[in-house]
């Protein structure tokens, strides 16, 4: 469905000294830096999957997504969207994508959602029986119905992203790229989101892009995750791998019998970590399952200490993440990814 191969952008920048004279001398004097915002991007993604784009601000996900959209022209490279070259076909290709960008509204501000349903369907020439079956079905699951008479103006953010996302589905498109759709939203409305993009994803085979800070989007949506950091991809393959590749750390918690002051065994000295707790009668053990075993870490606490529970977990996906980002070492994340392929 997309094809990238060595996708490049580059902005050019003026630059110019402060103050006045600055600004005078620019005027006779140009001098520009050369911006490298995507080097050399090479991926490809098959119709109905589910990839969660994600990287820190200023990573080159915005632009990557704005060039598979037509709206940028890369500097070199190829790039196709269900057989189109975006930046030459853009009409094409919009009948073809969906998207959400933030809070860039598709919708009409000053008239009821409803009629911004009909404008669009006129604009992407939907057939009146698939846009009447549609429409249906996106009020009953999106819970569109008391919204439907209301200008958009006058929506909460949640009743708007809601109707941003019908939007962007209206027309059954090929591809779908959301750009945060659940940043600012409460927990009730994010749920219903994510179980309306799965469910058109499973009901029309869309292919989505999500790009988003929310890694309980990406844990929940998302069967893949390309990770992308100053233009270059990071990483890129399924969660499960990306936890069996970079997430060696576990997490022991304990619950103690009695509240009593914690003295971390010998045996476990530079071998564990010990996460800060209220409750002095919770103990949370972190360490390397490939150096440690969880079984040593048990015994060694149940020796030392009363222990009425306890249970083992997994890290989380943004804990992974942020560690790559933290240690930033291409060669090594290049290195992991290539011996797990």
């Amino acid at each position: 469905m997309i094809i990238v191969k060595d996708l490049k952008k580059e902005y050019k920048i003026a630059k110019r000294d402060p103050g006045l004279s600055g600004a005078i001398k620019s005027l006779f004097k140009r001098v520009y830096v050369t911006k490298h915002a995507v080097k050399g991007l090479e991926f490809s993604i098959q119709q109905g999957e589910t990839v969660a784009y994600i990287g820190a601000n200023g990573a080159g996900k915005s632009t990557t997504i704005k060039m598979l959209t037509g709206i940028l022209t890369p500097t070199s490279g190829e790039v196709t969207v269900n057989g189109i070259v975006p930046y030459k076909q853009r009409q094409k290709n919009a009948k073809n994508i969906g998207a959400v960008f933030g809070q860039r509204t598709q919708l009409f501000w000053d008239i009821p959602v409803r009629e911004s349903f009909d404008l669009l369907k006129h604009i992407y020439e939907i057939p009146e029986k698939e846009y009447q079956e549609t429409v249906s079905m996106f009020t009953e699951v999106l819970h569109l119905e008391p919204l439907l008479g209301i200008p958009v103006r006058q929506l909460s953010l949640g009743q708007k992203m809601r109707c941003e996302l019908a939007a962007a589905f209206l027309h059954r498109p090929s591809v779908v790229y959301l750009d945060e759709p659940t940043i600012g939203l409460d927990i009730a409305v994010k749920v219903r989101i994510r179980q309306f993009i799965k469910e058109m994803n499973v009901r029309w085979g869309t292919t989505v892009l999500l790009t988003t800070h929310d890694m309980q989007d990406i844990e929940e949506i998302c069967d893949r995750i390309i990770i992308i950091d100053d233009g270059n991809i990071l990483y890129d393959g399924d969660l499960a791998n990306i936890k069996r590749q970079f997430g060696q750390k576990r997490v022991i918690h304990f619950d103690l019998v009695q509240k009593e002051s914690f003295v971390l065994p010998v045996e476990l000295i530079g071998k564990v970590d010990i996460q800060s707790s209220e409750d002095e009668s919770k103990l949370s053990l972190s360490f390397d399952h490939e150096e440690t075993s969880s079984s040593f870490v048990i015994s060694t606490i149940m020796n030392h200490y009363n222990v009425q529970d306890l249970s083992v977990s997994d890290p989380r996906i943004e804990s992974i993440v942020e560690d790559i980002y933290n240690k930033r070492e291409i060669g090594d994340v290049h290195e992991k990814v290539l011996a797990a392929d």
